[in-house]
């Protein structure tokens, strides 16, 4: 058995996104030891792709824009999927962050008169995105680890958690995991963990995720026993790269879209004006030159049908293509360069200019992007408690895209990097909370380390096993063909069945070598992660039988209003077994309920 380094805190926080950097500087304002682990290097974490901006009502373009407004835009948006209590905490406290992340550095964009510039996405009904150019993620990431590495937290970089273990009182002590360069065993006990550890997208062929994203702290969460809600809500963004190859997945900000940017088909049509929904058909019209009037009006939901939310959009393009009406490589054009000048697209979307140019020798300034769906996010995931962001099992947080509940069956763009820093914070205040109040020291289970530690060594026990990147690759396919955008009974039966023989041959899995610096031996430990999320997703989808936000099924097409009263929770059963429970959504008080039913 490899011998172990230990290591013992107050509060572990796990990811080093957003969520992750706020929770621990929240933990370590308060004087506690505290710990980030990530498992790549600090400042590398997925935010930093978020690209057009954080949504906060702050009112400083549109005076109009309140709380109230943005908290009715996310209900709506996801679909009244949505906690309604973490909607209406991010809609009341997104503008302190922001305000809060400028005080700590932050640079961002300004209005004439000096204040924080907000621009127009998908879903707002007011240009609400505090933006810095197209690198706002990067910004946030910058002045949060400029905050965290002042204050003088430790970070361990490198490192791959592989489980959560408890104490024999049920409350999560240890996290057992492995430092990737050299391959050898570490464990962290704590008072208190935090989970931010990001999205599950590496389980699809064409996602905008990085490498990072395979679902960890999903997994890690449900394997100890938390409550997962509504896995099948999985967010296709409606504008990835399609070609060429090499930039296959990167998103497209919603910002070119939101700074003038149109979507057209192989014929030149402007499409979007054709899938406008029933509610807005009061404000349609037919030609391209009314819907360029709309974009200078945004009162009243006066907006480019291209602004419409992401799931919605996604669609559209889906039936474009289906149509035969694609772009040469699967996809449909999404046009810039025919409407601003090129003056304004490199000041405007500097680092999609400079990116596109230099990775795959395409001028937005001057040619179209090809584009279409691309695996981007997830609403789905653990069940929090919406004022401290704890999960069902003690001494357990989690903040940021593996929590679920704020954003219902479709996030609206701009939403997620407010809810990093609005829940990022108070999963850090509750952890806090908790681990001054816990008593004695926690510890690990000698046994239970070293059957995690088992577990990752097995594949290098065997001779003539499966090789994990075939299982990736081969995953990848299913779940992007079966468990996609458009969903039936049929196919996901299917995935279902395809995923029972995954994990029979995750259990054969083989890796050559050593520990040190394997890459195949790191994928490896990856596959149980990217198998269970793909479960919970197929089982949910399989589940909801209906079409609401991003999970839309072709023989349930519409919203049933049944399902729409429900969270889908899943968890693990002392046997070991998946179950899977309808439970009521938590009523929402009247007042609140008021809100959505004005300006409809």
């Amino acid at each position: 058995m490899p011998d172990i380094e230990t290591h013992d805190f107050d509060v572990v926080v796990i990811g080093a996104g957003g969520a992750g950097l706020r929770a621990a500087v929240e933990a370590k304002d308060r004087g506690l030891r505290v710990a980030i682990v990530c498992k790549s290097l600090l400042g590398k974490a997925h935010t930093v792709m978020a690209e057009g901006g954080a949504a906060a009502a702050m009112g400083n373009v549109w005076p109009e824009d309140n709380w109230k407004v943005h908290f009715r835009d996310t209900m709506r948006g996801g679909k009244m999927l949505n906690n309604w209590r973490m909607a209406e905490l991010h809609a009341q406290e997104a503008p302190d962050r922001i305000h809060e992340l400028e005080r700590w550095g932050a640079l961002f964009d300004r209005t004439e008169d000096g204040k924080i510039q907000q621009r127009d996405f998908g879903g707002h009904r007011y240009a609400r995105l505090a933006h810095v150019g197209d690198r706002t993620g990067l910004e946030l990431i910058r002045t949060m680890q400029q905050r965290a590495v002042a204050l003088g937290i430790e970070v361990f970089m490198e490192c791959k958690v592989l489980e959560l273990l408890k104490d024999s009182d049920g409350r999560v002590s240890t996290a057992v995991g492995y430092w990737r360069p050299t391959g050898e065993f570490v464990s962290f006990t704590a008072k208190a963990f935090v989970l931010a550890t990001g999205s599950v997208g590496k389980s699809w062929k064409y996602t905008s995720n990085s490498w990072e994203s395979t679902g960890d702290g999903h997994a890690m969460a449900i394997w100890a026993g938390a409550d997962m809600i509504d896995m099948e809500c999985l967010q296709f963004h409606p504008t990835g790269m399609v070609w060429p190859l090499s930039v296959r997945g990167i998103l497209v900000t919603e910002g070119v879209r939101g700074d003038g940017g149109v979507l057209r088909n192989s014929e030149g049509k402007r499409f979007m004006f054709d899938y406008i929904p029933p509610m807005f058909a009061a404000e349609t019209a037919d030609s391209e030159a009314e819907g360029d009037r709309w974009y200078e009006d945004h009162t009243n939901n006066r907006r480019p049908p291209e602004l419409l939310p992401r799931d919605e959009v996604a669609r559209s393009i889906n039936s474009e293509v289906k149509a035969g009406r694609g772009s040469p490589h699967g996809g449909v054009l999404l046009d810039i360069a025919s409407r601003r000048s090129a003056e304004y697209i490199r000041r405007r979307l500097p680092s999609m200019y400079h990116q596109f140019k230099e990775l795959a020798g395409v001028d937005i300034t001057a040619e179209p992007m090809e584009v279409g769906p691309t695996c981007h996010y997830i609403m789905g995931g653990i069940r929090v408690e919406a004022d401290t962001a704890a999960t069902t099992v003690e001494g357990l947080y989690a903040a940021g895209e593996v929590a679920a509940g704020l954003h219902g069956a479709n996030r609206l763009g701009g939403n997620s990097l407010s809810d990093l820093l609005v829940f990022g914070r108070r999963a850090g205040m509750a952890a806090s909370d908790y681990a001054e109040g816990r008593t004695g020291s926690p510890a690990a289970d000698a046994a239970a380390v070293d059957q995690v530690v088992d577990r990752a060594c097995a594949p290098f026990g065997r001779e003539d096993g499966e090789n994990p990147y075939d299982i990736q690759a081969d995953l990848q396919d299913k779940m992007q063909s079966l468990v996609g955008i458009i969903r039936t009974e049929s196919e996901l039966v299917e995935a279902l069945a395809e995923l029972e023989v995954f994990k029979e041959r995750a259990d054969r899995m083989s890796v050559k070598g050593g520990r040190v610096y394997n890459p195949g031996w790191n994928l490896a430990t990856d596959i149980p992660s990217m198998l269970t999320v793909s479960t919970l997703v197929a089982r949910g989808a399989l589940a909801r039988k209906e079409s609401r936000g991003g999970h839309t099924r072709e023989d349930f097409p519409k919203p049933d209003p049944e399902f729409g009263k429900v969270n889908l929770v899943q968890r693990l059963d002392g046997n070991g077994e998946y179950t899977l429970t309808p439970e009521p959504i938590p009523p929402m008080p009247a007042e609140l309920q008021a809100l959505l039913e004005e300006a409809k």
